[in-house]
């Protein structure tokens, strides 16, 4: 269970950077769907939570889930945030959590920014 767990996480993750990465990319590929007002309100929302859980200080619940089930085993387990242990898991970098705070938001500041740029089509009127 706390793989599953790990896999979806992974996918969150997936999906907020290259969420972005696909409006950018898709603003200047002429690709109709990144414009999809359902896609870009998750988009924004699942930023939002990482967004605001960096300035609180808190581990995301999917971290929290995942620990837990993986102690319960015996398994070994990570402290901190999910993607600073995997950062420098995969690429021996680690920062301080204001570093990551940071990058976060400034994350976020150009989600909002592709609100501007890359308008979202109005949901229909029916």
């Amino acid at each position: 269970m706390a793989d599953i767990i790990l896999v979806t996480h992974v996918l969150f993750v997936f999906f907020v950077v290259f969420g972005l990465v696909a409006t950018y990319l898709g603003y200047y590929l002429k690709w109709r769907w990144v414009r999809n007002p359902a896609f870009r309100i998750l988009h924004l929302v699942a930023t939002g939570i990482v967004v605001v859980q960096s300035w609180f200080s808190v581990i995301c619940p999917l971290t929290i889930w995942e620990m837990s089930l993986r102690e319960e085993v015996g398994s070994e387990i990570y402290s901190g945030s999910f993607i600073q242990y995997w950062i420098q898991s995969l690429l021996y970098y680690s920062a301080p959590e204001w570093v990551f705070i940071v990058l976060y938001t400034g994350f976020g500041g150009l989600v909002l920014a592709s609100w501007i740029l890359v308008r979202p089509n109005q949901f229909k009127k029916k």
